[in-house]
């Protein structure tokens, strides 16, 4: 004779096969399980055909409040027979939760008190879902009321990367992604021109706040008598890099000044693991965000004081461009900032002028790569979003010269005392092609190895040079900080970083790096866009790939690149018009056509 049991939520018949039970489930299929694992119903006779009757459901709760008894007493009561049919229907109430309770084997009828505040949370989870369901309507139509404002937080919890599902969305039979919240924040006019991406990828955008020591009492080399001049952008707020170059009997000696930012950042402190944490400043055109505290960049910034400390690399170097030998040590500088296009017209300046060029030379006669594709900087000043393409003006190579010449050799002297850096290395590209022309430049770039740091040395082939390190923006990047605690704990005769622990410190900062320069990509590109769609634009691209019946053009006065649909053959690095159509901002995409 078969028993009725529940197995796993569902009425199975049950028969006694030894220390087992063999159950006949919905459908015919068989299975064998322990007693333990079922829950016994009825003795039976039984089927799985099973119909409970109408029942006095409260009349038998209203005697039970707070009383537990047994399925059968429970089935008895409502239902007046014990039988499967009603035995199934009691357990079916208890499930129910309503009035009864299933607590092991048996049944708890619910106190007043706890089927009244039942109800009531029921009532409260349906006035939500009405609720819910009318503010859906509303964002369906586009007309928000004022209680619509936890659904919109909630799409922009979304579209800020800060929670990965929705159920508003889902209701609205949208994506559940970023993209999606984004294009709908727009539709209903909650954002507008909003910059989503470096909350996205989880960056901080506000400074560290966090205390600066004071500098400490160390010797200095007092070189306040020589010149140096700190040249950058116009705009630039963190100096912490200043040059000067002279010619002597050998050739030439080169000052290099960099921001002795290790002198207040000791490894293992508070600012060194924020630091460490943030990999570098975040430039965006709505403004920079530093990964150290302004107090910092006020203190030791060149020539933001009459007098600042430096780190200063002072290098011999041949006419030829080799670098004969070098001193690091700290010292006090007097430097005068200069823009690319102020320091042009500066007469102190032909030496360093002179060297660069020479070492440029030499670069590239060892495999080094120059790319001069367009660039621009983007910056959003009050409302109006600016676009300026970067000058080329000599005076950046000047400059660059100068910082590859201190980065070579600081590589050079950690490797020969056996120091452990934070090495700059690249492989050599996958082919060289040959030309000047923006097409050859683009295609060049594609080839290019990306750009690794390790704490090993290696060649960096795309500078052309043996040995290389990034060791001149410590206020901006955090591994040419730790080159510095390195090359200060050498020259102070400590314990620098271990070979291992460096190699930590370039994982950990590669990793944030890489989000902070795809923050800044995105920002980009992002106000660029947002430019297009408010102003329209006509203007010249240059043709420098050609993917079937596409071009893609470069527009150098948004440094911007385009896919355009091709009516006509074109050649490589073809100049034509072309006209903004339209703007995906929530994917970062734009439409243009030829004019």
């Amino acid at each position: 004779m078969a028993a009725l049991v529940v197995y796993k939520g569902r009425p199975a018949l049950a028969v006694e096969k030894g220390d087992r039970l063999e159950l006949t489930l919905p459908g015919g299929s068989q299975v064998r399980v322990r007693p333990k694992d079922v829950l016994w119903l009825h003795p039976g006779p039984a089927s799985l055909e099973l119909s409970p009757p109408e029942g006095e459901e409260e009349a038998a709760w209203e005697l039970l409040q707070g009383q537990v008894v047994e399925l059968k007493d429970l089935a008895e009561l409502v239902y007046g027979a014990y039988t499967p049919d009603t035995a199934y229907g009691a357990y079916l109430l208890a499930q129910r939760g309503e009035r009864f309770l299933l607590e092991g084997e048996r049944v708890r009828a619910r106190t007043r008190e706890e089927v009244e505040a039942r109800l009531e949370a029921q009532r409260q989870r349906e006035e939500r879902e009405r609720l819910f369901q009318e503010g859906i309507r509303r964002l369906r139509e586009g007309v928000l009321a004022l209680e619509d404002r936890p659904l919109v937080q909630e799409v922009e919890a979304v579209a800020l990367g800060e929670r990965r599902e929705s159920r508003v969305l889902k209701a609205l039979g949208l994506p559940e992604t970023p993209e999606a919240a984004h294009a709908l924040l727009l539709r209903l006019g909650v954002w507008r021109r909003e910059n989503p991406h470096p909350r996205r990828l989880g960056l901080a955008l506000s400074p560290p706040e966090l205390s600066v020591p004071p500098l400490p009492e160390e010797g200095r080399v007092d070189l306040t008598h020589l010149p140096a001049y700190a040249i950058d952008d116009e705009e630039s707020q963190d100096p912490d890099d200043a040059v000067f170059a002279e010619r002597v009997e050998e050739g030439f000696r080169l000052w290099v000044h960099v921001a002795d930012v290790a002198a207040l950042v000791e490894p293992f402190s508070p600012l060194d693991q924020e630091a460490m944490r943030r990999g570098a400043n975040l430039y965006l055109p709505e403004g920079t965000v530093p990964m150290l505290p302004p107090g910092i960049t006020e203190a030791l910034g060149l020539g933001l004081r009459e007098v600042s400390p430096a780190l200063t690399f002072a290098l011999w170097v041949s006419e030829e461009g080799e670098v004969l030998s070098e001193e690091v040590f700290p010292s006090w500088v007097r430097v005068e900032r200069l823009s690319y296009r102020e320091a042009l017209g500066v007469a102190e300046l032909e030496a360093l002028r002179e060297l660069a060029l020479i070492f440029r030379r030499r670069r590239l006669a060892q495999g080094g790569l120059e790319l001069h594709l367009p660039e621009v900087k983007v910056r959003l000043e009050g409302d109006e979003v600016r676009i300026r393409p970067l000058e080329a003006y000599e005076s950046r190579i000047w400059v660059q010269e100068a910082m590859h010449l201190a980065g070579y050799a600081a590589a050079h002297l950690a490797y020969r005392e056996g120091l452990p850096f934070p090495f700059a290395t690249q492989e050599s590209p996958s082919r060289r092609v040959e030309g000047e022309t923006l097409s050859a430049m683009w295609e060049q770039r594609k080839a290019l190895k990306r750009a690794q740091l390790k704490a090993v040395p290696a060649p960096h082939k795309g500078l052309g040079l043996p040995l290389y390190a990034q060791v001149t923006s410590p206020l901006r990047r955090y591994l040419d900080l730790v080159a510095h605690q390195q090359l200060r704990a050498w020259l102070k005769g400590q314990k620098p970083l271990s070979q291992e622990e460096v190699l930590q410190r370039v994982g950990a900062a590669e990793a944030m790096a890489d989000l902070v320069r795809e923050a800044e990509r995105r920002s980009k590109l992002h106000w660029v866009l947002v430019y297009l769609m408010e102003r329209g634009y006509e203007g010249y691209g240059v043709l420098v790939e050609r993917r079937g019946g596409q071009g893609i053009f470069l527009l150098p006065e948004l440094g911007l690149t385009a896919q355009v649909a091709l009516d006509r053959p074109l050649p490589l690095d073809a100049e034509v018009r072309l006209r903004f159509l339209e703007a995906d901002l929530p994917r970062l995409e734009a439409r243009f056509a030829l004019l």
